[in-house]
């Protein structure tokens, strides 16, 4: 399997790496283990979790996905392994992380205290990769970054990086390290896909010129480009089943999701996946890593059977005219998801 190096860091990883946003609910923890070990086992060293998962957040079992993550660990060398997982950042209107009483910022405090209850729950002394999970853009990053800065200092954290963040706030918080002599973001983790491409317009330049690593989640579209919310099918378990009479906002994100436009560009890219004797949610991965400015791939899984056509992208790299179906497709159907 391909290896890249996140941001200027000396780690490098594998160009897939295996979510567990669902560990501990939708998939249980033999499913889950049996999840991680046939990524482990083709090759996967990167691991993705967070001290809010599994989602949806809920106070029932916040916190059961890193105890599976660390339980699962157990079970290899632990060096073999590069784990990331993430502090929550602040609660918003349409989510309440149940966590610290639903006070969750990111100053000193939070992070201090959410590193160590990670670090308890994963069962390990150390994280590679740390990330804030929802930026908070009317708190100062200066502080931010300088707590981050000491959790590589006192060896409790190997880099870290953001998720959820806009151009504005990769470089605020870039030119606070830069300014205060402090360790930088060496990965930025959003949303990314066929169906999502808003990433290209300012913030993949952001991260070419300040090396810094892209982890797409969702490569997917949330599970829309794989075709089961085909002919407005909303298949029972599904994520975006369960939004269907859920709160205002869970409604407006399956709307944004799924959607005519979402449905119709899914479509067209099953028929170049077609064309090419594959299944699109391996040529939705594929072309998500060849990206210059991808350094791995986040992909996950509620199913062992969903696991084959998901690493079967390691293999593959899509030819320039396979990529220039893919671009009309998208000049055509611009912004799918809004």
């Amino acid at each position: 399997m391909k290896k890249n190096r996140l941001g200027k860091s000396s780690i490098v990883v594998s160009d897939i790496c295996m979510g567990t946003m669902t560990f501990g609910n939708q998939a249980d923890e033999k499913t889950s283990f049996r999840i991680m070990d046939m990524a482990y086992e083709a090759g996967v060293d990167f691991y993705d979790t967070a001290e809010m998962y599994p989602v949806p957040p809920d106070k029932k079992y916040v916190g059961a996905t890193e105890e599976i993550v660390g339980r699962w660990m157990k079970t290899k060398d632990r060096n073999s392994i590069i784990l990331a997982s993430k502090v929550a950042g602040p609660s918003h209107v349409w989510m309440e992380a149940p966590l610290r009483g639903g006070k969750t910022g990111l100053d000193r405090h939070h992070i201090m205290r959410a590193v160590e209850s990670s670090l308890r729950r994963l069962d390990t002394d150390y994280i590679d990769l740390y990330q804030t999970h929802w930026p908070d853009w009317d708190f100062p990053y200066e502080e931010t970054m300088m707590a981050l800065d000491d959790l590589v200092r006192s060896g409790k954290v190997r880099i870290f990086g953001c998720s959820n963040e806009s151009a504005w706030g990769l470089t605020k918080s870039l030119w606070a390290s830069d300014q205060l002599g402090l360790a930088r973001h060496d990965t930025i983790q959003n949303n990314f896909s066929l169906n999502n491409r808003r990433f290209e317009d300012e913030l993949a330049q952001a991260c070419r010129q300040e090396s810094v690593s892209l982890l797409p989640y969702s490569p997917l579209g949330g599970g829309v480009l794989s075709g089961k919310y085909n002919d407005g099918a909303f298949p029972e378990g599904a994520r975006f089943s369960k939004y269907q009479h859920a709160p205002k906002r869970q409604q407006a994100m399956l709307h944004r999701f799924v959607n005519e436009k979402t449905l119709e560009s899914t479509r067209r890219y099953q028929e170049i996946a077609a064309g090419l004797d594959m299944s699109v949610v391996t040529m939705a991965i594929a072309w998500s890593k060849q990206h210059d400015f991808v350094a791995s791939t986040i992909v996950g899984a509620t199913t062992v059977e969903q696991v084959p056509e998901l690493l079967a992208a390691a293999d593959v790299k899509l030819t320039p005219d396979t990529l220039s179906q893919i671009n009309a497709v998208s000049r055509e159907l611009l912004y799918p998801m809004g």
